[in-house]
């Protein structure tokens, strides 16, 4: 509950820290691209100075936990934002293409301008030949020309040279302007392109932010919804083990049940079985567990299936006032496991949507020895199971044909119980470590449960 509450916390406040997300209008003033650093004063947790305390250590305000109604409305302003973020998106694009297209009123005039200093330069060079043309057509006058045809082809010449020259400075005029106009058509794509990706960067961060004012807010709604206290002690909820062996070889597989009984007046929606299995060689030092595995399967769903990483089997469901299911469960032991001990723990719990959480009060441990493949052991007694005293009323005993010692749990934590040089053996391998209180195993499940969902 805790990690959840500081998960929505800090959403909420990464959603409602005042940040720029875009500023763009149809006309795209002000637009700063993507990746450019932002500079706010009033940003949270941004480090302040006051020049009159340089030097000196600030005290940061605590952030308060926001509200529901606080985080609805960061969720709001968030989805518009992003839809805002996305018009804005829409008219970018649009911009960008008209001014890509060759129609954009800048290509247009750029074009114009291109083909004005082409005809310019056909000009000059027209003016320039005719200026080549006269100046042959003077020299070609011999002595013998008159001062008339002279004066006439040098006329023509000056003339020439005074429209060539013209020619030039209009074909300079004209490349000027076709590169100007060029250069604005450039620019205004370039401008576009770099509106485009910066809004398309303003849709992402406010698709960011939108995310993660939903998750906050569906995390409040999700605890605030999902009520109850903590799990309780529940007399008439009771499991029951039959056939647990007493020993076990590595690479065999024993089959054994499990009952798990609603002794109550009220029905439990959703009813877990918790089944923990430990091991430690025989010198009590090095945890075998890896080479235990349980299965289980039930009437309904007869193939063979592995527990959850949590070692929960969800195959009972919902059990009414005084109806009980029963589970096959089936201990897998490796052959590769070393000679030593067992331990495991059999125990159930139950959630319901309204936030009732109960476990059994009773839980009862089994230990069993592990043989080796290949090793023959002297045959030694088999310990007496001892009873395990179930809740007035319960009507059902556990039961089995391995050792068996109660454990009852008070306030989510184990009381104390009985030991054997098995249980000793398995704490120092750490796999008794495991074995919690059945309040705190199944309050852990049912918040588990409620994020999963």
């Amino acid at each position: 509950m805790k990690i959840r509450r500081i998960l929505a916390t800090a959403a909420a406040v990464a959603v409602t820290t005042p940040a720029v997300v875009l500023s763009a209008t149809p006309a795209f003033a002000d637009t700063q691209p993507a990746g450019q650093a932002q500079t706010d004063p009033t940003r949270t947790g941004q480090a302040q100075t006051d020049p009159t305390q340089a030097g000196q250590a600030q005290a940061k305000p605590t952030q308060a936990k926001p509200t529901l109604k606080e985080l609805e409305k960061a969720a709001a302003e968030a989805q518009k934002a992003y839809d805002d973020a996305v018009a804005a998106e829409k008219i970018a694009y649009k911009v960008l293409e008209e001014a890509l297209s060759e129609t954009a009123p800048l290509t247009v005039a750029a074009k114009a301008a291109q083909k004005a200093a082409d005809d310019a330069a056909t000009a000059k060079n027209t003016a320039d030949k005719a200026v080549t043309e006269a100046r042959a057509e003077l020299d070609k006058l011999t002595e013998e020309a008159t001062e008339e045809q002279r004066t006439a082809a040098e006329k023509t010449l000056t003339e020439a040279e005074a429209a060539a020259k013209t020619a030039a400075t209009a074909k300079t005029t004209a490349d000027a302007e076709a590169k100007k106009a060029a250069g604005l058509a450039e620019d205004a794509r370039v401008e576009a392109n770099k509106t485009y990706n910066a809004v398309k960067a303003a849709v992402k961060e406010a698709l960011d932010a939108k995310t993660a004012a939903d998750a906050a807010l569906a995390r409040a709604r999700e605890e605030e919804n999902q009520g109850g206290g903590e799990c309780v002690a529940e007399p008439g909820l009771t499991t029951t083990v039959t056939g647990f062996p007493s020993s076990v070889t590595a690479g065999t597989k024993t089959t054994f049940s499990v009952r798990v009984a609603n002794g109550t007046d009220k029905e439990m929606e959703e009813v877990l079985t918790y089944a923990g299995i430990h091991g430690a060689d025989k010198g009590g030092t090095k945890d075998t567990g890896a080479y235990l595995k349980l299965k289980w399967s039930t009437e309904a769903s007869p193939k063979w299936k592995d527990a959850d990483n949590d070692l929960y089997f969800d195959a009972v469901g919902a059990l009414e006032p005084g109806a009980q299911a029963d589970i096959k469960l089936r201990l897998d032991v490796d052959a590769k496991a070393p000679a030593g001990q067992g331990l495991t723990l059999i125990t159930g719990g139950y959630f319901n949507e309204d936030g009732a959480c109960g476990f059994a009060p009773e839980d009862v441990v089994y230990e069993f020895d592990i043989k080796a493949a290949a090793d023959k052991p002297a045959p030694r007694p088999t310990p007496t199971p001892s009873a395990s005293t179930p809740a007035a009323g319960s009507g059902v005993t556990p039961q089995g044909s391995g050792s068996s010692v109660p454990v009852t749990t008070t306030g989510g934590t184990l009381a104390a119980t009985g030991s054997s040089d098995a249980t000793t053996q398995i704490a120092l391998a750490g796999g008794a470590a495991v074995l919690l209180g059945a309040g705190a195993m199944f309050a852990v499940r049912r918040r588990k449960a409620g994020a999963d969902a």
